[in-house]
């Protein structure tokens, strides 16, 4: 059994925290955000052939518990999360594509994976605690909801979600506001990037925390991040066992977590080839890996509106994993979509092979289209990260026909919904955590 594994700040002013300890904290102290000390390497050999994707979840991630209160609880997390499948579905167009669909889920979205074991990990971590938990978690349209339906009606969690007014989809808006009970949804007057400030602020304000005990469940999160690697090592291993060799991915990103688990199961061993990221207008990323100087800047709305990040918080763990600038833009290749592309890409395919794709899926399909007209005839699997139902305003009329809605989504629709208003500003959020704080107080006494 190798030695446990360590959990250190990406800015290395923390002290080192266990894998419980990080995944309370969602943020280090001192702003960072929480890595292991070292990347473990696995083989093809440690994974059960054919096995489940939650079987596949507990082998990938054995090396980072080991030696943590949570270890002998692992298989049980990745078996109450990883309920639904993430099937790598062949595309017809091509005989070496695929499509990685992660929208399955409770809220039709990836994100789904990394909330529901968040939840279940977090659920053993603080077992009967007295004092309420608040899970702040800033959303530019997925994330929100699949922390919501994760973690409703979960004793002494509160979920506190903040998302752009008006820049996310209406269908997207209804479900971080249907939820009620132990979760509340906020209507920030601004861009994602304002909604991240504000909840890496407040977790930051180690007052704020003596009053309020906060964690976070975006990808800043350790424990949505780890399980995400999960589909990637199974789609992995399943295309190695039928083809033998790797396999290539393009994956749509914003905010990077989605793209680094794919960098880390790659680091780890496991038979992933290329990885492809596919942005929208907001080229942070596309810019850097060009040549450009890291330039984080404000964000700019799209239709693929749940990638609109102008500073990306992974980029540190990126950076973490990948030191020098140089062997870091060998590792990956990152490219910028526009809207109208994106559409044209939506109503082309569904035309042509009656496919149906999200924005964000329509960014990777639209790299897949110029590496095969390049000639490119590897073997590359499209990730899918939401149904595009979530998004009809944009997709059904550029297909000219609705887009059947999966039952989970139909019925979280039914429900009523509500946000409230909330300005742009660190101190706004703060007054109103105090606030709720002295309400918990009070109700308590």
């Amino acid at each position: 059994m190798s030695a446990a594994l360590r959990y250190l700040s990406t800015r290395g002013a923390s002290p080192v925290a266990t894998l419980s300890e990080a995944i309370a904290a969602g943020l280090a102290p001192d702003g960072g955000l929480y890595v292991p000390d070292h990347l473990p390497t696995l083989s093809i050999e440690d994974f059960k052939i054919g096995g489940s994707l939650a079987e596949t979840a507990a082998s990938l991630l054995t090396p980072f518990f080991a030696g943590d209160a949570l270890a002998s609880e692992l298989p049980a997390i990745c078996a109450a999360a990883l309920t639904f499948p993430t099937p790598l579905r062949p595309l017809p167009q091509h005989p070496h594509t695929s499509v990685l669909e992660l929208f399955h889920g409770p809220t039709a979205a990836f994100k789904d994976v990394g909330a529901r074991f968040l939840a279940a990990s977090l659920r053993r971590v603080r077992g009967d605690h007295a004092t309420p938990l608040t899970i702040l978690v800033a959303t530019s349209g997925d994330t929100g909801a699949a922390v919501g339906a994760a973690f409703h009606r979960q004793p002494g969690i509160e979920v506190v979600i903040l998302y752009p007014d008006g820049r996310v989809s209406p269908r997207q808006a209804h479900q971080l506001g249907c939820f009620g009970d132990n979760v509340q949804a906020l209507r920030v007057q601004g861009r994602f990037d304002d909604c991240q400030r504000m909840v890496k602020a407040a977790l930051n304000d180690a007052a704020l925390q003596a009053k309020s005990p906060l964690s976070s469940a975006n990808s800043i999160s350790l424990g949505r991040l780890l399980p995400q690697m999960s589909y990637y090592a199974h789609a992995a291993l399943t295309w190695w066992h039928k083809h033998h060799e790797p396999l290539n991915v393009i994956v749509p990103t914003g905010n990077l977590g989605n793209a680094l688990a794919a960098v880390w199961v790659r680091a780890m061993g496991l038979p992933l080839g290329q990885i492809r990221l596919a942005c929208n207008a907001n080229t942070t990323l596309p810019d850097f890996f060009a040549g450009q100087d890291y330039a984080p800047r404000e964000a700019v709305a799209t239709l693929a509106n749940a990638m609109d990040v102008g500073a990306p918080s992974n980029f540190e763990r990126l950076r973490w994993t990948f030191p020098q600038v140089d062997v870091l833009r060998e590792q990956l290749q990152a490219h910028s979509v526009d809207d109208q592309t994106i559409s044209a890409t939506i109503a082309m395919h569904a035309r042509e092979h009656g496919e149906v794709f999200c924005p964000h899926t329509a960014t990777a399909m639209h790299l897949l289209n110029q590496l095969r007209a390049a000639g490119d005839d590897a073997s590359w699997a499209v990730v899918a990260t939401a149904h595009p139902a979530k998004f009809e305003s944009v997709v059904e009329p550029l297909i000219g026909k609705p887009v059947e809605v999966p039952s989970a989504l139909a019925a979280m629709l039914q429900r009523s919904a509500s946000a409230e208003s909330m300005a742009a500003e660190d101190g706004v959020l703060r007054g109103w955590l105090l606030e709720k704080a002295a309400q918990h107080v009070e109700a308590a006494s």
